[in-house]
């Protein structure tokens, strides 16, 4: 075990005798948490199957909690509780109350909105104002690992007479970074930019799969609904904000100066640097140093009309994407909208994905002294529509 290790520790779930235990990744072990914290003050909820019980319990336990791994592991006391990563199966990780998908890449928003408006501005008017989001699915947030089937709608495109029923023909990737929300607050309450750090309890890569022609169809006048609700994928690993310090880095300028609200101290980015691999090939390197809102900003705009957070709520940042066009974070922008493929190392083409690609997205950081972090990939294979 490396100090790189003892810093990192993010959480987990894992299959443990027909049943599932939290866990934290130590090299390339699991720290069955259950059985390591029975007798702690934090046994009650690391004895759940989910995090849900351990991130209500708020930031200081959680620093107390890490605090007491980073002194403890060293010892050796608690090596009999921990398991090969090669023996066991990850589960998801927390139960996904609510979720939320923001849309904070400027690149992102201005290639879309050059692809679909080529005529008219790139970003919309409100877009430098507040961070757009969405709310999703939570109880189609899958951990990663797990087979995507390809979902059927409507669509109909700009020359069809009329809309067909049938599976998606423009399946797409996001390349994103989950926030995971710890702490509740009460209906009516506020979240500011400067409490926020008090509920964001850590990071994990997520992949928003989405149907593009179902979604163009579908998302006038109300927005994303069944073009993204059948599968969003979420790492198995979820590295705590506590063990990213080395990679905050300061925001883009914002201008204009969003209101009020939207600002405080605790306002950062993140120097994530991704990678989309497409059937093991890297098509792209978002990097998410570039993301115009801060996670702080985020959460507070979430909450600034009153509404509540709940222990397990998730929200992710949109897709990440730079200004090269090899650093775009979803197909629709690697390909243009279909108009540009892909060629792959193996001669094939892609404009969207196809049933049987394989998708993975992984992902560094920068970590104390120089070292740097691996954050647990999130991958997903497509299935034929049913």
């Amino acid at each position: 075990m490396t100090p790189l290790d003892l810093h990192h520790l993010p959480y987990g779930a894992i299959g443990v005798d027909e049943s599932v235990h939290l866990a934290v990744r130590v090299g390339d072990h699991a720290l069955d948490l259950a059985a390591a914290g029975a007798g702690t003050p934090w046994a009650d909820a690391l004895a759940m199957p989910t995090l849900n019980a351990l991130l209500d319990l708020g930031p200081q336990a959680w620093a107390e909690l890490r605090s007491w791994l980073q002194e403890t592991l060293p010892t050796g006391a608690l090596d009999q509780h921990l398991v090969p990563l090669a023996d066991v199966a990850l589960h998801l990780p927390l139960e996904v109350r609510d979720y939320v998908d923001f849309y904070a890449s400027e690149h992102h928003a201005s290639n879309v909105g050059a692809i679909f408006r080529p005529d008219g501005a790139a970003l919309t008017p409100n877009w430098k104002h507040l961070p757009i989001g969405y709310h999703g699915r939570s109880s189609t947030v899958v951990v990663s690992g797990t087979d995507v089937v390809r979902p059927c709608g409507q669509r109909k495109g700009p020359q069809d007479p009329a809309p067909v029923f049938g599976p998606s023909v423009k399946l797409d990737i996001e390349a994103e970074v989950g926030f995971v929300v710890g702490g509740s607050t009460p209906v009516g309450s506020r979240v500011t930019v400067d409490e926020a750090g008090d509920h964001i309890f850590g990071v994990a890569l997520f992949n928003d799969w989405s149907a593009r022609d179902i979604q163009a169809w579908e998302y006038v006048p109300l927005g994303p609904f069944l073009g993204k609700s059948f599968a969003s994928t979420l790492a198995g690993w979820i590295t705590p904000m506590a063990a990213l310090e080395a990679a905050k880095i300061p925001l883009p300028q914002q201008d204009p100066t969003p209101l009020p609200y939207l600002l405080g101290k605790d306002l950062y980015g993140l120097d994530l640097r991704l990678e989309v691999l497409l059937n093991g090939e890297v098509v792209s390197r978002p990097p998410y140093r570039t993301m115009y809102w801060s996670p702080t900003q985020m959460l507070a705009h979430l909450t600034v009309n009153g509404a509540s957070l709940s222990s397990g709520d998730l929200f992710a940042s949109g897709t990440t994407s730079g200004v090269a066009v090899d650093e775009r974070g979803s197909l629709l922008e690697l390909t243009w909208n279909g108009t540009e493929p892909l060629t792959l190392a193996d001669g094939s083409s892609r404009t969207f994905l196809e049933d049987g690609d394989s998708v993975t997205i992984r992902a560094t950081a920068p970590g104390p002294d120089g070292s740097v972090l691996t954050l647990g990939e999130v991958s997903g294979t497509i299935r034929p529509a049913v």
